[in-house]
């Protein structure tokens, strides 16, 4: 009975934090895995990469194409709702346990194969959020591996990013 009760409520938070995250009024698909929870938590790998403060970039083959990821492999993301050099996350609160940003402890992070500009803004505790062309980048919490690409087309407003700092549209799926 625990069991079943815990999945339930990774399922429902699943649920609540993506809808949170792309506006969408959809549902999640039902887990039984506690790992599934959105939340990273300690020594995760998305709470691992999180913690990183260096933010070294380069580039990976995948499914979806040739994509940008961490220094440890851990795909990148944009999302959509965010505004080119505004200079803020559009991901906030609870969209930020799903979507952990991207951070680096230099003004410029750096790069091997990534041709678009990268920089950085400020987040709201104060880290700096690496951006690709003038967007914030984020991981996905539920990427347990490097070249996981499960956040590609959530709720269609999340991305994988290209080298060139486009955002890979292609085989996106909605949740």
């Amino acid at each position: 009975m625990k069991h079943t009760l815990a999945a339930g409520l990774a399922a429902l938070a699943l649920s609540a934090t993506l809808a949170a995250c792309g506006g969408s009024t959809g549902t999640a698909p039902a887990t039984t895995s506690p790992a599934a929870s959105p939340a990273a938590t300690a020594g995760s790998p998305a709470a691992t990469a999180t913690a990183s403060t260096a933010a070294d970039l380069k580039t990976a083959s995948s499914t979806a194409g040739t994509i940008v990821v961490d220094a440890k492999g851990m795909s990148v993301y944009f999302f959509t709702k965010d505004s080119k050099d505004s200079g803020t996350s559009a991901c906030t609160d609870a969209c930020l346990a799903a979507w952990p940003p991207v951070t680096t402890t230099s003004e410029r992070p750096s790069a091997d194969g990534v041709s678009g500009t990268l920089g950085t803004i400020a987040t709201p505790d104060g880290k700096k959020q690496v951006t690709l062309e003038g967007l914030p980048l984020y991981y996905f919490a539920k990427d347990a591996k490097p070249g996981d690409i499960l956040g590609q087309g959530v709720n269609n407003v999340w991305y994988l990013a290209s080298p060139s700092g486009a955002m890979i549209k292609a085989g996106g799926a909605a949740y």
